[in-house]
């Protein structure tokens, strides 16, 4: 069984793009704390995280820098040859779900709450 479930923080902006076949994906990296400590000291891991389509759009749009993320998927490998003829190991985390967990209020674009001062009640003769 191929199964990875992860929370973490975002450590850049993701990146939205196209195959060449017009499917969409993203990518950004997870930073996620181990649950166990080195002398004392937290590591985290920095793992590579791929999403495609819908989804893929959604990530782009909604999720950034900081952003705290859950993931579920499966862990991938894949090869490519370079230009000098060696060849490149990738391992990755190849989404299926994503949920975004940093809330709304953490969002740059938030409204502070002296934006609804212009607000009016609908009804004040409702009993709650």
């Amino acid at each position: 069984m191929n199964k990875v479930f992860l929370i973490g923080n975002l450590t850049r902006d993701p990146e939205l793009s196209t195959t060449s076949g017009g499917v969409k994906f993203c990518r950004f990296t997870l930073a996620v704390s181990r649950s166990y400590s080195k002398d004392g000291k937290r590591e985290t891991d920095f793992l590579p995280v791929v999403v495609w389509r819908a989804q893929a759009d959604n990530c782009a749009r909604y999720l950034k820098k900081g952003s705290k993320a859950a993931v579920s998927g499966s862990v991938q490998t894949r090869t490519y040859d370079t230009q000098d003829g060696s060849r490149r190991y990738v391992t990755e985390i190849a989404a299926d779900e994503v949920q975004f967990l940093s809330t709304r209020s953490e969002s740059e674009d938030a409204k502070d709450p002296a934006d609804f001062d212009d607000l009016t009640p609908i009804d004040d003769e409702l009993p709650f």
